[in-house]
């Protein structure tokens, strides 16, 4: 299936100002003659605006958005270095991931705001027609309004920023933090833009009014989510109405089997509303996320597999949903193995030159000495995983693969619905929630619900977007209506139990039943300061009004 990614090229979008160190004030001149000869025709502002949907990302997507949307949500251990200070909460201004992934977003915004500000003016004088202008816009708003949502969710209140040009003509270069109330008015606004004049349709891969409507239901959800705002039942009606529409207008609909979601040949399936375009070969244009959640060379086929001490968490693998609701049945979810491996499974299109791949809690060659060692909890990730050249017919290089990272899925959608429809309450027997809410239980094999609960969402959010990236946002809107609710679900967790076998003990280390579950020394303790991210250091220094203590005054959406 042809990708959005053969629009990429070159093509260079931005000039950075010499001596500026902010992300957000990246400009490009106006009188670039480059620039300015570009946007002639539609085919031109295609090529700009699919430079969006890959390598500015690419800092957000090859670390922090597992590392912090997984590991705060108590998801994925890990414990090494930067990455692990998420799942520990012990994260700090000098992280270098807090930093790469502030900058990375807004790196978006800036490319973004170069579009908005100047292709219209430039496609114009060529003569290009106002839809095609407005499209192209659209593209740029939907990815500004993303960038945001990730921003004012993870640090609450940052600057936002339309016209770097004028901050630089001005000298206004130490801005104000934002308010997430007007931050959000804001990203409504772009969204709104978005949703009038994206296509309906495009070619595989490219945002439709349908992604916009998607996210927008999202960001709906989330106002509501403060309960105490006094708009709450509007926006869970205005999420209702938008998610609503997604699911039986846009044509988009469930792929039948969980783990074809996350196969190279499936990309840009019926059921992606926005996913990121990766491609192989060069550092930094792929998806990394195999090299990083890969548990060996037996799985990469090359050295790039750096997964081996990351385990989907004791509490996650608890927490599996099952029929009974015993603990004893917890893999009957269909989904399980998509997510994450476990002794003795065989997964065929992985290494399958040699037969395919099966995991062992260790893994020894012939003569006895350790191929693959125990991970913590005894699994290491599936998802994302796409195996070797030979298996997806492409290059696997530079920590690169070519495999799409969803941002928006319709399932997404259906249980934002679900979750909309509960409202102010704890429960809902809404008929709409209840179909859209059991689709996806009946997909991983799970029986069907009469009454869906708060906590029903939450788990089911919970395993279906395992390994994703986006359930930390999840707990968030808990803590949003709910804040010691959230902090008990947190620090409830099992999040730091290792597996282990007694001290002491003979059994065979594939030997399943032999390990026990092991209590960290010191618990995770997790409190309100710790639900946002510091602003990174380096910021901090440029711009004092950053800083944790400094007043945020609400945006003024241009007009």
């Amino acid at each position: 299936m042809k990708k959005i990614t053969t629009y990429l090229s070159a093509f260079a979008l931005l000039l950075t100002i010499n001596g500026c160190q902010d992300e957000f004030l990246e400009v490009l001149p106006a009188d670039n003659a480059v620039v300015d000869a570009f946007y002639r025709n539609e085919a031109e502002i295609k090529t700009v605006t699919a430079s969006l949907y890959g390598r500015p990302w690419f800092s957000f997507n090859d670390k922090f958005s597992w590392a912090a949307g997984d590991g705060l949500a108590g998801d994925l251990y890990n414990d090494y270095q930067d990455e692990g200070q998420f799942f520990f909460f012990t994260f700090t201004d000098a992280n270098s991931i807090v930093s790469g992934a502030w900058g990375s977003l807004y790196s978006v915004i800036a490319r973004t705001n170069v579009i908005i500000n100047d292709m219209p003016r430039i496609a114009s004088s060529y003569g290009v027609n106002d839809e095609v202008i407005n499209a192209g816009v659209a593209e740029a708003k939907f990815f500004r309004a993303f960038a945001y949502y990730f921003l004012t969710e993870y640090w609450g209140d940052v600057p936002v920023v339309t016209n770097p040009t004028q901050l630089i003509s001005d000298d206004n270069l130490d801005l104000p933090k934002n308010t997430r109330e007007s931050i959000y008015q804001f990203i409504v606004s772009d969204l709104e833009f978005a949703a009038e004049h994206l296509p309906g349709s495009d070619q595989p891969g490219r945002l439709t009014s349908w992604s916009a409507k998607g996210l927008l239901s999202k960001i709906y959800l989330t106002m509501g989510s403060n309960l105490s705002s006094g708009d709450a039942a509007a926006h869970f009606a205005k999420a209702m109405e938008l998610a609503d529409d997604v699911i039986m207008n846009s044509g988009a609909e469930l792929m039948e089997n969980y783990e074809d979601l996350f196969k190279v040949e499936n990309e840009n399936n019926a059921e992606s509303l926005f996913a990121l375009q990766w491609i192989s070969g060069a550092w930094g244009t792929g998806n990394s996320r195999q090299a990083v959640f890969a548990r060996s060379s037996l799985i990469t086929g090359n050295s790039e597999a750096w997964g081996g001490g990351k385990s989907m968490t004791y509490d996650f693998v608890r927490a599996l949903d099952a029929n009974d609701g015993a603990e004893d049945s917890v893999f009957e979810d269909l989904r399980r193995p998509a997510i994450f491996m476990m002794n003795g499974d065989v997964y065929p299109n992985i290494n399958s030159k040699e037969g395919g791949y099966e995991y062992h809690i260790v893994n020894t060659d012939d003569n006895g000495d350790q191929l693959e060692y125990k991970a913590p909890v005894c699994n290491n990730v599936r998802k994302y995983i796409v195996g070797t050249q030979d298996d997806i017919g492409a290059p696997v290089v530079n920590q690169a693969t070519p495999l799409n990272q969803y941002m928006l899925r319709l399932a997404d959608v259906y249980l934002i619905y679900a979750e909309a429809a509960i409202g102010t309450g704890s429960s809902t027997t809404d008929a709409k929630a209840l179909q859209y809410y059991n689709a996806i239980r009946s997909r991983a094999g799970l029986d069907t619900r009469a009454v869906i609960t708060y906590a029903d969402i939450l788990r089911e959010r919970r395993v279906e977007f395992a390994a994703e990236g986006i359930n930390w946002l999840d707990v968030k809107r808990l803590y949003y209506r709910d804040e010691a609710g959230a902090l008990a679900y947190l620090n409830n967790q099992r999040r730091a139990h290792t597996v282990v076998l007694p001290d002491g003990s003979t059994a065979d280390a594939n030997d399943e039943s032999a390990y026990i579950a092991e209590a960290p020394e010191s618990p995770v303790v997790v409190s309100p300061e710790d639900m946002f991210l510091p602003v990174p250091v380096t910021e901090l220094i440029n711009n004092p009004n950053l800083g944790p203590d400094a007043e945020a005054v609400p945006f003024e959406i241009p007009q």
